[in-house]
């Protein structure tokens, strides 16, 4: 994410994409293992070791020292690397988490507040209002909540213990950078525990790169202007690759007897092969889609474009995109995902997705870690087994799924 993450989005992917923030299962790691992998002396070197990248970067003594004036690594941080839910979570639990009675009432209070600065926003980025809202109310609530931890402390901690690389590293140096050009106070640079911040939640490298003057003050405040917020998430959006006049998909009605090994073409030749959407519209004159089944063959169906991928640009979890882009449509006037997901089925411990996981790399289908966190990697894997097994190639992977890798040889 990132990237903004959505949170979340990271990102997200999101935002996160886009490093995005979530919640998720309990930790497997506990605060006082975690207290032990960041207190093993050399903090305050390694803090020291980065003045000469912050002075190369223009970054002064005095904004490098006030930066860092008692910081000590958050062992709480280290935990939360753990818990992902956007990877772990059925999809049906988080789509659904997403589209609260209460958060649609607000999200549509302030969609009609903010309307002209939504009308600004779709004419000059392209990128229609539904998706802005989404990114905007899967991230912070629509700006209720955007974090409360210090972002140099967090992104400190991360860098320190080395997690996911040299990423946290740059971002630690670029947030600096951004108390160096006065951008934010900091006493107001808080965000999400992985360095995200304000209500789009950027990171700092993405807000350098991608953050606007929404209202035109001068300023590219992205904690408490809206206009700023909700024009930054767009320009983001369209900098990604948001294709104008394209959907980022649509929920449809397959045919009895559907040859599933159909996947990605034309509207007009969904259409031909008598796929309907479920709500009654007739489908986009252009562009292309894929088909995606988040739930299996007998679940919810989507066709979704490569503006949905472009979701996941701020945070890369299919959830996450699948989140943002249902709650923008009940926001703007959608219906309710029409489809009956399987929930009466026990999902996939973490042990047996990592087996999973490991059997689709065994048999040459799955190049990658055995994470457990099952994205689109392993949804492109599972089809391309299932494909050669002759089974119906849905991408969904469920204890019958495991099974049938089981037997494999």
């Amino acid at each position: 994410m990132r990237k903004a993450l959505s949170l979340h989005r990271i990102l997200s992917g999101a935002l996160f994409l886009g490093l995005t923030m979530a919640a998720g299962l309990a930790s497997t790691v506990s605060p006082v293992q975690a207290q032990q992998e960041v207190s093993e002396a050399g903090f305050d070197r390694f803090i020291a070791g980065l003045w000469p990248a912050a002075k190369a970067r223009g970054v002064s003594r005095a904004t490098f020292d006030g930066a860092f004036r008692g910081v000590a690594p958050d062992p709480k941080i280290i935990a939360l690397t753990k818990k992902q839910s956007e990877f772990v979570r059925p999809i049906w639990d988080y789509v659904e988490g997403s589209v609260s009675a209460q958060k649609i009432e607000r999200g549509r209070q302030l969609a009609n507040q903010w309307s002209k600065t939504l009308d600004h926003v779709e004419r000059r980025y392209g990128v229609p209002r539904a998706v802005v809202l989404g990114v905007w109310g899967m991230e912070t609530n629509f700006g209720s909540f955007t974090g409360s931890i210090y972002v140099v402390r967090a992104l400190a901690t991360l860098a320190y213990t080395g997690y996911r690389g040299d990423f946290f590293k740059n971002e630690l140096l670029t947030a600096l950078e951004i108390l160096e050009q006065d951008h934010i106070d900091r006493a107001k640079m808080l965000g999400s525990w992985a360095g995200a911040m304000g209500q789009t939640q950027f990171m700092p490298s993405s807000f350098m790169e991608y953050a606007v003057d929404g209202d035109g003050d001068g300023t590219r405040d992205i904690w408490a202007s809206v206009p700023d917020a909700l024009a930054s998430t767009a320009h983001y959006l369209r900098q990604k690759g948001w294709q104008p006049g394209l959907p980022w998909g649509v929920e449809v009605q397959l045919p009895k007897g559907f040859d599933f090994r159909n996947l990605r073409q034309g509207f007009a030749s969904w259409s031909g092969l008598g796929v309907r959407r479920v709500d009654g519209k007739t489908m986009p004159r252009a562009g292309e889609a894929s088909l995606f089944l988040p739930g299996g063959a007998s679940g919810p169906a989507f066709l979704i474009t490569d503006n949905f991928t472009v979701i996941k640009a701020y945070n890369s979890s299919d959830a996450y995109a699948m989140g943002v882009a249902h709650l923008g449509d009940r926001l703007t006037g959608g219906l309710p995902i029409k489809g009956i997901w399987p929930k009466d089925e026990p999902m996939l411990s973490k042990d047996q997705r990592q087996e999973l996981q490991k059997r689709l790399a065994t048999l040459g289908f799955y190049e990658g870690e055995a994470d457990g966190m099952l994205g689109s990697k392993t949804r492109e894997a599972v089809r391309n087994f299932q494909l050669a097994a002759n089974l119906i190639p849905d991408g969904y992977a469920d204890s019958a799924l495991l099974r049938e890798l089981r037997a494999a040889r």
